[in-house]
């Protein structure tokens, strides 16, 4: 059974803590041969640039288990990608961790190879890019078709790039221009390319199971080593993308969500939209922990308690 206690701070002290995000804590593995790390997903939420002060009950292990379903499809969907992914919890028998942190880390933790970057990708008009198009008639700065309506699917996905923030501050959306200019011509042109193909993959497997994904982050990252790009951090997760359901979908209107839009919608209408030190009320917390659940289920066909089962105690 997946656990009932929320974990909003991870206390692992047996590996170096290197850094810590909204909702990630990213620890150090012993070097043997490549750098690698932990990643560990705790049930923090963030909204709006702000952690709230509550958290999502196994919110940690739908995000880390829905990633490694994500980097499984992408890589039998997308030719020639490489991610950092390379398995679920810390390195088998390795003894790097007590027992009791191994227990808290089960299926919330993921070991992979180190790299970095972040671009997004949108596939229809809504949220910071509806309001963008309202006022200018263009999405991070790209002309668009006049005459779109809230929520209409854009005739192709569109490269939506944005600066990766440090905790505490915003993520800054920028150009495709923009971003060309930071990583480099080199490695702009691969980026994008992987960008839209891991979307266009990723909508037509959720759309086989009645999800549409209206838009996603994803993150890129470079080994030095083989100057190769990698898809890195987690993939297509309700924090990470706009999941709406095929069935319900309607353009012009707001759309019924699997993701935060429940925590968001809550935020604003209660003037709390940007504020630190907010707590969820319980039903707020209950609601977002059911539709993170149910599109874990579509996308994944496990329940998360038969995807659990499956992982080594």
């Amino acid at each position: 059974m997946a656990s009932s206690e929320v974990l909003t701070s991870i206390p692992i002290t047996s590996l170096p803590r290197i850094s810590q995000g909204k909702v990630r804590d990213l620890f150090s593995l012993p070097d043997s041969g490549k750098p690698k790390l932990l990643f560990v997903t705790s049930d923090r939420i963030s909204a709006y640039d702000v952690i709230l002060k509550n958290g999502i009950p196994t919110k940690g292990a739908i995000l880390t288990l829905i990633s490694a379903k994500w980097f499984d499809v992408l890589s039998s969907r997308v030719p020639g990608l490489k991610h950092h992914f390379l398995h679920l919890g810390p390195p088998p028998s390795s003894g790097l961790l007590a027992p009791d942190e191994e227990k808290l880390l089960r299926g919330r933790s993921m070991t992979v190879r180190y790299a970095y970057r972040t671009p997004g990708i949108r596939g229809y008009v809504t949220g910071s890019a509806w309001a963008e198009y309202e006022k200018t008639q263009t999405i991070h700065g790209l002309p668009q078709p006049a005459g779109l309506a809230r929520c209409q699917r854009l005739p192709q996905p569109i490269y939506t790039p944005s600066t990766k923030a440090e905790l505490g501050d915003k993520d800054v959306n920028i150009s495709p221009d923009e971003a060309r200019k930071i990583v480099g011509d080199k490695y702009a042109s691969r980026i994008e390319e992987l960008a839209l193909a891991c979307y266009k993959a990723g909508a037509a497997y959720a759309e086989e199971r009645g999800i549409i994904i209206a838009d996603t982050k994803f993150e890129f990252g470079l080994d030095e080593e083989t100057d190769e790009i990698y898809l890195v951090d987690e993939v297509l997760t309700p924090d990470s993308s706009r999941f709406w359901s095929k069935a319900d979908y309607q353009v012009g209107r707001e759309q019924d969500s699997f993701d935060k839009q429940v925590l968001r919608n809550w935020l604003t209408d209660n003037g709390l939209k940007g504020k630190p030190d907010v707590e969820m009320p319980p039903e707020v917390v209950e609601k977002t922990k059911a539709r993170y659940t149910e599109v874990f289920e579509r996308l994944t066909g496990n329940s998360l308690e038969e995807a659990l089962s499956k992982l080594s105690a």
